[in-house]
Protein backbone atom coordinates (compact mmCIF):
# COMPACT_ATOMS: atom_id res chain seq x y z
CA UNK A 1 0.00 0.00 0.00
CA UNK A 2 1.04 3.92 -0.67
CA UNK A 3 -0.12 6.96 0.71
CA UNK A 4 0.75 10.32 -1.12
CA UNK A 5 3.76 11.65 -0.39
CA UNK A 6 3.75 14.83 1.65
CA UNK A 7 4.72 18.00 0.38
CA UNK A 8 4.06 20.45 2.63
CA UNK A 9 2.92 20.59 6.41
CA UNK A 10 0.92 24.34 6.73
CA UNK A 11 0.69 25.36 10.57
CA UNK A 12 -1.69 27.75 12.03
CA UNK A 13 -0.23 30.05 14.06
CA UNK A 14 -2.26 31.38 17.09
CA UNK A 15 -2.59 28.41 19.41
CA UNK A 16 -0.79 25.78 17.25
CA UNK A 17 2.69 26.86 17.14
CA UNK A 18 3.03 29.42 19.67
CA UNK A 19 0.54 30.05 22.89
CA UNK A 20 -1.53 33.14 21.83
CA UNK A 21 -5.10 32.20 21.94
CA UNK A 22 -5.05 33.13 25.53
CA UNK A 23 -3.33 36.23 25.14
CA UNK A 24 -5.90 37.20 22.63
CA UNK A 25 -8.61 35.62 25.24
CA UNK A 26 -7.06 38.45 27.25
CA UNK A 27 -7.23 40.99 25.32
CA UNK A 28 -10.43 40.92 24.07
CA UNK A 29 -11.68 40.77 27.28
CA UNK A 30 -9.72 43.84 27.99
CA UNK A 31 -10.94 45.57 24.74
CA UNK A 32 -14.86 44.25 25.77
CA UNK A 33 -14.01 45.33 29.14
CA UNK A 34 -15.89 42.25 30.86
CA UNK A 35 -15.29 38.92 31.16
CA UNK A 36 -15.67 36.62 27.95
CA UNK A 37 -18.00 33.32 28.58
CA UNK A 38 -17.89 29.89 27.26
CA UNK A 39 -20.89 31.18 24.61
CA UNK A 40 -18.65 33.68 23.26
CA UNK A 41 -15.65 31.14 22.29
CA UNK A 42 -17.21 30.15 18.91
CA UNK A 43 -17.24 34.66 18.18
CA UNK A 44 -13.44 34.90 19.47
CA UNK A 45 -11.33 31.51 18.63
CA UNK A 46 -10.06 31.46 15.32
CA UNK A 47 -11.60 34.32 14.06
CA UNK A 48 -10.17 37.53 11.80
CA UNK A 49 -9.83 40.84 14.23
CA UNK A 50 -12.06 42.40 11.62
CA UNK A 51 -15.06 39.27 12.77
CA UNK A 52 -14.54 39.92 16.18
CA UNK A 53 -14.44 43.63 16.30
CA UNK A 54 -17.65 43.43 14.06
CA UNK A 55 -19.47 41.11 16.37
CA UNK A 56 -18.38 43.48 20.14
CA UNK A 57 -19.78 46.25 17.59
CA UNK A 58 -23.20 44.90 17.74
CA UNK A 59 -23.04 44.18 21.35
CA UNK A 60 -21.71 47.66 22.36
CA UNK A 61 -22.71 50.11 19.36
CA UNK A 62 -19.11 51.18 19.10
CA UNK A 63 -17.40 51.17 15.81
CA UNK A 64 -16.18 48.22 14.53
CA UNK A 65 -13.01 50.18 12.61
CA UNK A 66 -12.25 51.60 15.83
CA UNK A 67 -12.69 48.21 18.27
CA UNK A 68 -10.40 46.60 15.47
CA UNK A 69 -7.62 49.52 16.02
CA UNK A 70 -7.94 48.44 19.70
CA UNK A 71 -7.85 44.59 18.96
CA UNK A 72 -4.70 44.82 17.10
CA UNK A 73 -2.90 47.16 19.43
CA UNK A 74 -3.93 45.34 22.46
CA UNK A 75 -3.00 41.70 20.97
CA UNK A 76 0.03 43.02 19.32
CA UNK A 77 1.43 44.35 22.60
CA UNK A 78 0.57 41.02 24.40
CA UNK A 79 2.05 39.13 21.57
CA UNK A 80 5.74 41.15 21.85
CA UNK A 81 6.22 40.41 25.50
CA UNK A 82 4.12 37.04 26.16
CA UNK A 83 4.60 34.62 23.33
CA UNK A 84 5.41 30.97 24.00
CA UNK A 85 6.37 27.99 21.90
CA UNK A 86 3.42 25.64 22.45
CA UNK A 87 5.60 22.07 23.38
CA UNK A 88 7.03 20.20 20.42
CA UNK A 89 6.11 22.86 17.83
CA UNK A 90 9.65 23.81 17.71
CA UNK A 91 11.22 20.22 17.96
CA UNK A 92 8.60 19.28 15.09
CA UNK A 93 9.55 22.21 13.18
CA UNK A 94 13.75 21.59 12.98
CA UNK A 95 12.67 17.99 12.24
CA UNK A 96 10.43 18.97 9.16
CA UNK A 97 13.74 21.20 8.20
CA UNK A 98 16.06 18.38 8.24
CA UNK A 99 13.90 15.85 6.22
CA UNK A 100 13.82 18.39 3.93
CA UNK A 101 9.65 19.29 3.62
CA UNK A 102 8.06 22.39 3.08
CA UNK A 103 6.58 24.47 6.17
CA UNK A 104 4.18 27.66 5.89
CA UNK A 105 2.50 29.63 8.69
CA UNK A 106 -1.14 30.14 7.60
CA UNK A 107 -3.13 32.08 10.26
CA UNK A 108 -6.39 34.48 10.92
CA UNK A 109 -3.91 37.19 12.25
CA UNK A 110 -2.96 40.03 10.66
CA UNK A 111 0.71 40.54 8.72
CA UNK A 112 1.95 42.96 11.60
CA UNK A 113 1.38 40.05 13.76
CA UNK A 114 2.20 36.83 11.77
CA UNK A 115 5.68 38.97 11.64
CA UNK A 116 6.65 39.34 14.86
CA UNK A 117 5.46 35.48 15.35
CA UNK A 118 7.75 34.59 12.51
CA UNK A 119 10.92 37.00 14.17
CA UNK A 120 10.44 35.06 17.38
CA UNK A 121 9.97 31.40 15.66
CA UNK A 122 13.05 32.31 13.22
CA UNK A 123 11.08 32.79 9.86
CA UNK A 124 14.13 31.11 7.97
CA UNK A 125 11.95 27.93 9.25
CA UNK A 126 8.74 28.98 7.03
CA UNK A 127 9.36 29.06 3.45
CA UNK A 128 5.50 30.70 2.74
CA UNK A 129 3.18 33.07 5.10
CA UNK A 130 -0.68 33.57 4.28
CA UNK A 131 -2.39 35.54 6.32
CA UNK A 132 -6.00 37.65 7.10
CA UNK A 133 -4.11 40.76 5.13
CA UNK A 134 -3.52 38.36 1.79
CA UNK A 135 -6.66 36.45 0.91
CA UNK A 136 -10.05 37.60 0.38
CA UNK A 137 -11.84 35.67 2.64
CA UNK A 138 -10.06 34.13 5.90
CA UNK A 139 -10.99 31.63 8.29
CA UNK A 140 -13.63 29.01 7.83
CA UNK A 141 -13.26 29.69 4.48
CA UNK A 142 -10.57 27.42 2.66
CA UNK A 143 -8.61 30.72 1.02
CA UNK A 144 -5.78 30.63 2.77
CA UNK A 145 -4.45 27.16 2.94
CA UNK A 146 -5.39 26.73 -0.74
CA UNK A 147 -3.25 30.31 -1.07
CA UNK A 148 -0.15 28.51 1.03
CA UNK A 149 -0.49 25.63 -1.61
CA UNK A 150 -0.18 27.77 -4.91
CA UNK A 151 2.56 29.73 -3.22
CA UNK A 152 4.61 25.91 -2.53
CA UNK A 153 3.07 24.95 -5.46
CA UNK A 154 1.48 21.77 -3.73
CA UNK A 155 -1.31 19.56 -4.11
CA UNK A 156 -3.78 20.17 -0.88
CA UNK A 157 -4.55 16.51 -0.41
CA UNK A 158 -0.71 15.87 -0.21
CA UNK A 159 -0.34 18.80 2.79
CA UNK A 160 -1.40 18.49 6.14
CA UNK A 161 -2.64 21.59 7.86
CA UNK A 162 -1.85 21.35 12.14
CA UNK A 163 -4.96 23.35 13.53
CA UNK A 164 -6.09 24.35 16.77
CA UNK A 165 -9.38 25.32 15.99
CA UNK A 166 -13.27 24.02 14.96
CA UNK A 167 -12.97 27.39 12.35
CA UNK A 168 -9.03 26.85 11.32
CA UNK A 169 -10.05 22.55 10.88
CA UNK A 170 -12.73 24.41 8.59
CA UNK A 171 -10.89 25.92 6.64
CA UNK A 172 -7.69 23.51 6.20
CA UNK A 173 -10.53 20.82 5.26
CA UNK A 174 -12.27 22.49 2.80
CA UNK A 175 -9.09 23.18 1.17
CA UNK A 176 -8.91 19.64 0.72
CA UNK A 177 -5.69 19.26 3.26
CA UNK A 178 -5.42 16.24 6.01
CA UNK A 179 -5.76 17.38 9.25
CA UNK A 180 -3.67 17.35 12.46
CA UNK A 181 -6.28 19.18 15.16
CA UNK A 182 -3.94 19.85 18.26
CA UNK A 183 -6.94 21.83 20.30
CA UNK A 184 -5.61 24.62 23.20
CA UNK A 185 -8.89 26.22 24.52
CA UNK A 186 -11.56 24.56 23.02
CA UNK A 187 -12.44 20.49 22.21
CA UNK A 188 -12.34 19.59 18.53
CA UNK A 189 -14.12 16.12 17.32
CA UNK A 190 -12.40 13.29 15.60
CA UNK A 191 -13.48 13.01 11.93
CA UNK A 192 -12.75 11.44 8.60
CA UNK A 193 -9.70 12.66 7.45
CA UNK A 194 -8.76 14.17 10.45
CA UNK A 195 -6.60 13.34 13.81
CA UNK A 196 -6.68 14.36 16.77
CA UNK A 197 -4.03 14.65 19.05
CA UNK A 198 -3.51 16.28 22.79
CA UNK A 199 -0.05 18.05 21.99
CA UNK A 200 2.67 18.66 19.29
CA UNK A 201 5.24 16.48 21.79
CA UNK A 202 6.62 12.78 20.36
CA UNK A 203 4.65 14.69 16.59
CA UNK A 204 6.83 13.38 13.82
CA UNK A 205 7.04 13.94 9.92
CA UNK A 206 6.21 9.65 10.03
CA UNK A 207 3.58 11.04 12.21
CA UNK A 208 2.15 13.20 9.97
CA UNK A 209 2.69 11.30 6.88
CA UNK A 210 0.49 9.11 8.07
CA UNK A 211 -2.33 11.31 7.68
CA UNK A 212 -2.33 11.28 4.35
CA UNK A 213 -4.65 9.22 2.33
CA UNK A 214 -3.63 6.43 0.46
CA UNK A 215 -3.26 6.80 -3.23
CA UNK A 216 -4.98 4.15 -5.51
CA UNK A 217 -4.18 4.00 -9.10
CA UNK A 218 -7.28 2.27 -11.06
CA UNK A 219 -6.88 1.35 -14.85
CA UNK A 220 -9.62 0.02 -17.32
CA UNK A 221 -8.06 -1.72 -20.26
CA UNK A 222 -9.90 -4.04 -22.90
CA UNK A 223 -7.04 -6.67 -23.67
CA UNK A 224 -8.72 -7.66 -27.23
CA UNK A 225 -9.47 -10.95 -27.73
CA UNK A 226 -7.30 -11.73 -24.56
CA UNK A 227 -4.18 -10.24 -26.50
CA UNK A 228 -3.63 -12.95 -29.14
CA UNK A 229 -3.80 -10.67 -32.17
CA UNK A 230 0.30 -9.57 -30.85
CA UNK A 231 2.62 -12.01 -30.56
CA UNK A 232 4.07 -12.27 -26.84
CA UNK A 233 0.57 -10.60 -25.65
CA UNK A 234 1.17 -11.57 -22.05
CA UNK A 235 4.91 -10.60 -21.46
CA UNK A 236 3.43 -7.33 -23.03
CA UNK A 237 0.69 -6.69 -20.80
CA UNK A 238 2.75 -7.38 -17.69
CA UNK A 239 5.55 -4.89 -18.55
CA UNK A 240 2.43 -2.19 -19.35
CA UNK A 241 1.04 -3.25 -15.79
CA UNK A 242 4.55 -2.70 -13.86
CA UNK A 243 5.43 0.60 -16.08
CA UNK A 244 2.37 2.17 -15.22
CA UNK A 245 2.29 1.23 -11.46
CA UNK A 246 -0.88 0.78 -11.34
CA UNK A 247 -2.89 -0.97 -8.32
CA UNK A 248 -5.70 -2.28 -9.75
CA UNK A 249 -7.17 -3.21 -13.45
CA UNK A 250 -10.35 -3.85 -14.52
CA UNK A 251 -10.08 -6.05 -17.54
CA UNK A 252 -12.37 -7.00 -20.33
CA UNK A 253 -12.03 -9.49 -23.48
CA UNK A 254 -10.07 -11.75 -20.92
CA UNK A 255 -10.76 -14.66 -23.24
CA UNK A 256 -11.60 -16.60 -19.49
CA UNK A 257 -7.82 -17.10 -18.06
CA UNK A 258 -6.05 -13.76 -19.27
CA UNK A 259 -7.05 -12.31 -15.27
CA UNK A 260 -5.59 -15.32 -13.29
CA UNK A 261 -2.61 -15.86 -15.44
CA UNK A 262 -1.94 -11.80 -14.89
CA UNK A 263 -2.38 -11.99 -11.17
CA UNK A 264 -0.62 -15.22 -10.81
CA UNK A 265 2.21 -13.62 -12.61
CA UNK A 266 2.14 -10.53 -10.67
CA UNK A 267 1.31 -12.54 -7.57
CA UNK A 268 -1.76 -10.36 -7.00
CA UNK A 269 -4.83 -11.13 -6.12
CA UNK A 270 -7.79 -11.76 -9.00
CA UNK A 271 -11.63 -12.30 -9.47
CA UNK A 272 -12.43 -13.87 -12.79
CA UNK A 273 -16.01 -13.48 -13.91
CA UNK A 274 -17.37 -15.50 -16.60
CA UNK A 275 -15.49 -15.97 -20.60
CA UNK A 276 -14.92 -11.96 -20.49
CA UNK A 277 -14.71 -10.02 -17.48
CA UNK A 278 -11.71 -9.65 -14.70
CA UNK A 279 -10.02 -7.67 -11.72
CA UNK A 280 -6.56 -7.98 -10.72
CA UNK A 281 -5.56 -5.97 -7.96
CA UNK A 282 -1.94 -5.99 -5.82
CA UNK A 283 -4.18 -5.12 -2.96
CA UNK A 284 -6.32 -8.48 -1.36
CA UNK A 285 -9.91 -8.97 -2.87
CA UNK A 286 -12.10 -9.08 0.18
CA UNK A 287 -15.88 -9.73 -1.78
CA UNK A 288 -16.90 -10.04 -5.39
CA UNK A 289 -20.09 -9.08 -6.68
CA UNK A 290 -22.43 -10.28 -10.02
CA UNK A 291 -22.54 -12.99 -11.60
CA UNK A 292 -19.43 -14.91 -11.69
CA UNK A 293 -20.31 -16.73 -14.50
CA UNK A 294 -21.56 -13.12 -16.85
CA UNK A 295 -21.48 -13.43 -20.22
CA UNK A 296 -19.89 -11.75 -22.78
CA UNK A 297 -21.78 -8.81 -22.16
CA UNK A 298 -22.42 -7.37 -18.48
CA UNK A 299 -20.28 -6.46 -15.32
CA UNK A 300 -18.35 -7.73 -12.34
CA UNK A 301 -17.14 -6.36 -9.41
CA UNK A 302 -14.81 -6.59 -6.51
CA UNK A 303 -14.17 -5.22 -2.85
CA UNK A 304 -10.43 -4.14 -3.40
CA UNK A 305 -9.21 -3.44 0.79
CA UNK A 306 -6.14 -1.24 0.62
CA UNK A 307 -5.64 -1.32 4.24
CA UNK A 308 -7.07 -1.69 7.35
CA UNK A 309 -10.43 0.50 7.32
CA UNK A 310 -9.51 1.78 3.66
CA UNK A 311 -12.10 -0.36 1.07
CA UNK A 312 -13.25 0.64 -2.23
CA UNK A 313 -15.43 -1.31 -4.65
CA UNK A 314 -14.31 -1.97 -8.14
CA UNK A 315 -16.56 -2.80 -11.37
CA UNK A 316 -15.73 -3.31 -14.50
CA UNK A 317 -18.01 -3.57 -17.58
CA UNK A 318 -18.40 -4.30 -21.01
CA UNK A 319 -21.47 -3.27 -23.23
CA UNK A 320 -22.62 -4.42 -26.26
CA UNK A 321 -20.65 -2.91 -29.47
CA UNK A 322 -23.81 -3.20 -32.44
CA UNK A 323 -24.70 0.09 -33.75
CA UNK A 324 -21.79 2.12 -32.93
CA UNK A 325 -23.31 5.31 -32.55
CA UNK A 326 -20.12 7.32 -34.18
CA UNK A 327 -20.32 5.84 -37.36
CA UNK A 328 -24.20 7.79 -37.93
CA UNK A 329 -23.82 10.04 -35.40
CA UNK A 330 -26.79 9.22 -33.61
CA UNK A 331 -27.80 7.97 -29.94
CA UNK A 332 -30.83 6.48 -31.61
CA UNK A 333 -29.84 2.65 -30.80
CA UNK A 334 -27.94 3.10 -27.75
CA UNK A 335 -31.31 1.29 -25.99
CA UNK A 336 -29.07 -1.93 -25.89
CA UNK A 337 -26.18 -0.31 -23.99
CA UNK A 338 -28.57 1.63 -21.85
CA UNK A 339 -30.11 -1.15 -20.51
CA UNK A 340 -26.64 -3.01 -19.30
CA UNK A 341 -25.47 0.03 -18.09
CA UNK A 342 -28.65 0.33 -15.88
CA UNK A 343 -28.42 -3.32 -15.12
CA UNK A 344 -24.72 -2.45 -13.73
CA UNK A 345 -25.40 0.52 -11.79
CA UNK A 346 -28.57 -1.38 -10.12
CA UNK A 347 -25.94 -3.49 -8.24
CA UNK A 348 -23.44 -1.04 -7.18
CA UNK A 349 -23.93 -0.45 -3.39
CA UNK A 350 -25.36 2.06 -2.10
CA UNK A 351 -22.41 3.30 0.39
CA UNK A 352 -18.86 3.54 0.63
CA UNK A 353 -16.37 4.60 -2.33
CA UNK A 354 -17.11 2.78 -5.72
CA UNK A 355 -15.28 2.70 -9.29
CA UNK A 356 -16.69 1.36 -12.64
CA UNK A 357 -14.31 0.96 -15.34
CA UNK A 358 -15.31 -0.52 -18.75
CA UNK A 359 -15.44 -0.69 -22.47
CA UNK A 360 -18.63 1.31 -22.67
CA UNK A 361 -18.66 1.14 -26.72
CA UNK A 362 -20.48 4.64 -26.72
CA UNK A 363 -19.47 8.07 -26.15
CA UNK A 364 -19.26 10.42 -23.63
CA UNK A 365 -22.64 13.07 -23.06
CA UNK A 366 -19.67 14.90 -21.51
CA UNK A 367 -17.83 15.32 -25.17
CA UNK A 368 -20.38 16.41 -27.68
CA UNK A 369 -21.85 19.85 -27.72
CA UNK A 370 -25.10 18.14 -29.98
CA UNK A 371 -25.35 14.49 -28.68
CA UNK A 372 -26.32 13.33 -25.07
CA UNK A 373 -25.43 9.72 -25.34
CA UNK A 374 -27.66 8.31 -22.71
CA UNK A 375 -25.15 5.60 -21.58
CA UNK A 376 -22.82 7.81 -19.69
CA UNK A 377 -25.84 10.24 -18.78
CA UNK A 378 -27.35 7.28 -16.85
CA UNK A 379 -24.32 6.92 -14.87
CA UNK A 380 -23.99 10.55 -14.38
CA UNK A 381 -27.77 10.88 -13.03
CA UNK A 382 -26.89 7.35 -10.69
CA UNK A 383 -24.66 10.12 -8.94
CA UNK A 384 -20.83 8.25 -10.75
CA UNK A 385 -18.07 11.44 -11.99
CA UNK A 386 -15.83 10.92 -15.08
CA UNK A 387 -12.91 10.63 -13.39
CA UNK A 388 -10.57 11.77 -16.73
CA UNK A 389 -12.88 14.48 -17.55
CA UNK A 390 -12.55 16.05 -14.10
CA UNK A 391 -9.13 16.34 -14.76
CA UNK A 392 -9.25 17.58 -18.43
CA UNK A 393 -12.63 19.59 -18.28
CA UNK A 394 -12.00 20.51 -22.07
CA UNK A 395 -12.70 17.36 -24.73
CA UNK A 396 -11.35 19.90 -27.07
CA UNK A 397 -7.85 20.49 -25.35
CA UNK A 398 -7.79 17.12 -24.46
CA UNK A 399 -10.21 14.55 -26.00
CA UNK A 400 -8.87 11.28 -24.25
CA UNK A 401 -9.48 8.76 -27.41
CA UNK A 402 -9.27 5.34 -26.65
CA UNK A 403 -10.80 4.03 -29.54
CA UNK A 404 -8.31 3.11 -31.49
CA UNK A 405 -4.79 3.44 -31.62
CA UNK A 406 -4.55 1.03 -34.10
CA UNK A 407 -7.90 1.66 -36.36
CA UNK A 408 -7.41 3.97 -39.17
CA UNK A 409 -10.02 2.36 -41.13
CA UNK A 410 -13.62 1.92 -40.52
CA UNK A 411 -12.94 -1.46 -38.26
CA UNK A 412 -16.72 -2.92 -40.02
CA UNK A 413 -15.00 -2.55 -43.27
CA UNK A 414 -17.23 0.95 -43.94
CA UNK A 415 -16.06 3.52 -45.95
CA UNK A 416 -13.81 6.10 -44.48
CA UNK A 417 -11.74 6.83 -41.36
CA UNK A 418 -12.56 5.40 -37.93
CA UNK A 419 -13.85 7.70 -36.00
CA UNK A 420 -11.60 8.39 -32.92
CA UNK A 421 -13.59 8.55 -29.47
CA UNK A 422 -13.75 8.13 -25.99
CA UNK A 423 -15.71 5.08 -25.14
CA UNK A 424 -13.08 3.54 -22.30
CA UNK A 425 -14.03 5.42 -19.11
CA UNK A 426 -13.01 5.27 -14.75
CA UNK A 427 -15.85 6.34 -13.42
CA UNK A 428 -16.29 6.46 -9.74
CA UNK A 429 -18.22 8.19 -6.76
CA UNK A 430 -16.32 9.06 -3.31
CA UNK A 431 -13.43 9.55 -4.18
CA UNK A 432 -10.67 12.22 -5.15
CA UNK A 433 -9.06 12.92 -8.40
CA UNK A 434 -5.35 13.20 -8.31
CA UNK A 435 -4.83 12.84 -11.53
CA UNK A 436 -6.28 10.70 -15.22
CA UNK A 437 -4.79 9.90 -18.66
CA UNK A 438 -4.80 7.73 -21.55
CA UNK A 439 -1.79 5.03 -21.99
CA UNK A 440 -0.22 3.55 -25.02
CA UNK A 441 2.95 1.64 -24.91
CA UNK A 442 5.53 2.95 -28.27
CA UNK A 443 3.97 3.97 -31.52
CA UNK A 444 1.40 1.24 -32.64
CA UNK A 445 1.20 0.31 -35.97
CA UNK A 446 -1.85 0.32 -38.05
CA UNK A 447 -3.96 -3.10 -38.47
CA UNK A 448 -3.67 -5.58 -39.74
CA UNK A 449 0.31 -5.34 -39.22
CA UNK A 450 -0.03 -5.49 -35.59
CA UNK A 451 1.63 -8.87 -34.72
CA UNK A 452 5.27 -6.91 -33.59
CA UNK A 453 3.30 -4.25 -31.43
CA UNK A 454 4.20 -3.18 -27.87
CA UNK A 455 0.94 -2.33 -27.46
CA UNK A 456 -0.94 -5.83 -26.94
CA UNK A 457 -4.33 -3.97 -27.48
CA UNK A 458 -7.11 -1.73 -29.65
CA UNK A 459 -8.50 -0.05 -27.19
CA UNK A 460 -6.18 2.97 -25.39
CA UNK A 461 -6.37 2.30 -21.25
CA UNK A 462 -7.04 4.99 -18.99
CA UNK A 463 -5.23 5.32 -15.56
CA UNK A 464 -6.52 7.32 -12.23
CA UNK A 465 -4.95 7.95 -9.40
CA UNK A 466 -7.22 8.69 -6.47
CA UNK A 467 -7.11 9.34 -3.23
CA UNK A 468 -8.88 7.18 -0.56
CA UNK A 469 -9.22 8.43 2.87
CA UNK A 470 -8.41 5.84 6.05
CA UNK A 471 -10.53 7.24 8.78
CA UNK A 472 -9.92 9.57 11.82
CA UNK A 473 -7.91 9.03 14.45
CA UNK A 474 -7.93 10.60 18.71
CA UNK A 475 -4.99 10.18 20.90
Amino acid sequence: MSRLPLQAVLFDMDGTLVDTERLWWAAVEQVAGRTLTEADRPEVLGRAVEHTAGWLAAATGTPAAELADALHAEFEGRVRTGIVPRPGALALLDALAHEGVPVALVTASPRAVADTVLEALGASRFAVSVTADDTESTKPAPDPYLAACRLLGADPAACVAVEDTETGVASAEAAGCAVLAVPSLAPIGAAPGRTVLASLEDVTPSTLRALLPYRLRVMTWNLWCGGTKVDDHRAKQLKVIAETGVDVVGLQETYGTAAQELAEALGWHHHRAGENLGVISRHPITETFGDPDVGFYGAAGARIRVAEGAEVDVWTVHLDYAEYGPYVRSAEHEGVRLSQMRDALGRLGDSGPVVLVGDFNTPSHLDWPDIEWPVTKAAEDAGLADSYRQAHPDPVRAPGHTWSPIHAGREDGGDGPEPQDRIDFVLHRGLRVLDSRTHVSGTPRTWPDVEDNDWPSDHAAVITTFSLGSGPGTA
